[in-house]
């Protein structure tokens, strides 16, 4: 007979809504999942919540459920975890994650969620995606043992990144940010923390993540001769001015790019199947629930969005509660 669920749709740059929507029976290869909790990616949704994806990376950008197209109306996200009402008897009531938009229902493919461990809280796992990021950029920059790191860049990505190279035997790991308050989540995830001006220099490996012009400047001037920055903002229509003169070229310094929609050359073999199972599996980790900057409700999500695409908090995940959540 289907149901029904209600969504967040981008209405239009700057303006969202919730919307009531139809979900159909599933399939025999398919699941019902009923969402406890979305999250919201901050940079990329902000840019697309502003209308601010460039129409060459229209098709690139989108999400796996995304309906409708850029700049609007669109309904867009991908960072779900719910449980499991309907669908083959191995996953049927199991918590599951899903790469799907802000939906309090939803159906996909059965091979398209992800069983959740055990031993990860389901407000937790909501974190996978981007802990997934973290993973792919983390086999991008292939850091070795006793590396000098920076991590510039304390949002939810940046974060992620900084406690995912927290485990790498001997490597010194500093995560650079603007704002003090950042030296809190840095504790909890076992890595040091400093403001650009106090960050400590010689690094081996920087990984940009402030999605700013001075803070990719900073990551250059970080770098030891012979350095590395892996480059994980995105930055949608904006030109981004490069400081090449100085030491660039006499340091012999390297830019590159990760990309969480491709697997790292260095890890062709691991699919994405493989990287959310182990960034689920690093969940277990309660240092992760630093990562969490704050909680709202689907109803609250368009006013909530709309203060942080205009640059207000918070900056780490936001974790949108559907159906109580509980």
């Amino acid at each position: 007979m289907g149901h029904e669920a209600r969504a967040f749709w981008l209405a239009a740059p700057g303006h969202g809504e919730i919307r009531t929507v139809p979900v159909p029976d599933p399939g025999p290869d398919e699941v019902l999942v009923r969402t406890r909790y979305t999250a919201v990616s901050r940079g990329t949704e902000t840019l697309v919540f502003r209308g601010e994806v460039p129409e060459s990376e229209h098709e690139r950008m989108r999400a796996p459920f995304q309906d409708g197209d850029f700049p609007a109306p669109v309904k867009y996200g991908y960072l779900a975890v719910g449980e499991v009402e309907q669908g083959p008897p191995e996953l049927a009531g199991r918590t599951v994650f899903c790469l799907y938009p802000h939906q309090s229902r939803f159906v996909v493919p059965a091979d398209a969620v992800t069983v959740v461990p055990g031993d990860v809280p389901a407000a937790r796992a909501v974190l996978a995606g981007t802990v997934e990021t973290a993973v792919n950029a983390v086999w991008d920059a292939a850091p070795l043992v006793g590396d000098r790191i920076a991590v510039v860049g304390a949002g939810m990505v940046g974060a992620s990144v900084a406690a995912v190279l927290a485990g790498l035997p001997g490597a010194r790991v500093q995560l650079v940010d603007p704002d003090p308050d950042r030296a809190a989540v840095a504790a909890a995830l076992g890595v040091g923390f400093a403001s650009p001006d106090d960050a400590e220099g010689d690094r081996d490996l920087v990984v940009h993540a402030s999605a700013t012009p001075a803070g990719l400047a900073r990551s250059l001037e970080l770098l030891g001769p012979e350095g590395e920055v892996v480059e994980l903002s995105w930055y949608g229509t904006r030109s981004v001015p490069l400081p090449l003169g100085g030491p660039f070229h006499s340091r012999r310094l390297t830019i590159r790019a990760s990309q969480v929609g491709t697997v790292s050359p260095r890890r062709a073999r691991r699919g994405y199947g493989d990287r959310m199972a182990l960034a689920l599996r690093l969940l277990a980790d309660p240092r992760f629930d630093a990562l969490v900057g704050g909680d709202c409700t689907l109803d609250e999500l368009p006013g909530v969005l709309a203060t942080m695409a205009a640059g207000g908090p918070p900056s780490l995940c936001l974790r949108v509660s559907h159906h109580g959540g509980q």
